[in-house]
């Protein structure tokens, strides 16, 4: 699997890639109104530009997907278009930001996963360790506290 380190010039294809996401394969967990209050993050200034800017990632393919840290000790966004889920790119995504943190001497790393990445973190080895409820726009939803302990 092709990846490639995120540039400061990619804000606007990780923007794409965050909203096909959603859009394609969120349909099955969420609702509409949790659809629409998610993808919008996508589009509002500001709200990803700091996790873009300061973050730590990877591309997958030519735009099939990324994955990016922020903090150093925190899987804060992986997102996979739904034309190129299930084929790998999530799986390598995860190994790559796993095994980065475990350069820089990480013995931990969280994420705080949706219902569409928390089976996907589970087969990688990553622990559940409990849900939380916030909104987005006044919406509610829920996502899973995860971890991760690396091994050297």
């Amino acid at each position: 699997m092709a990846l490639r380190r995120i540039q400061s010039t990619d804000a606007d294809l990780l923007r794409a890639i965050y909203a096909d996401a959603i859009e394609s394969q969120a349909r099955d967990l969420y609702s509409e109104a949790q659809i629409h209050a998610w993808v919008s993050l996508a589009w509002l200034p500001g709200v990803l530009d700091p996790l873009f800017r300061d973050g730590d990632g990877w591309i997958s393919g030519d735009g099939a997907a990324f994955a990016l840290r922020q903090p150093q000790d925190r899987l804060a966004l992986l997102y996979c278009r739904g034309q190129e889920s299930r084929q790998g790119h999530g799986t390598a995504l995860v190994k790559r930001i796993e095994c980065d943190a475990r350069a820089e001497g990480l013995v931990h790393i969280h994420a705080e996963a949706s219902l569409l990445s928390r089976p996907l973190l589970e087969r990688c080895s990553w622990r559940f360790r409990g849900r939380e409820v916030f909104t987005v726009a006044g919406v509610p939803f829920e996502h899973h506290r995860m971890d991760r302990q690396l091994h050297n």
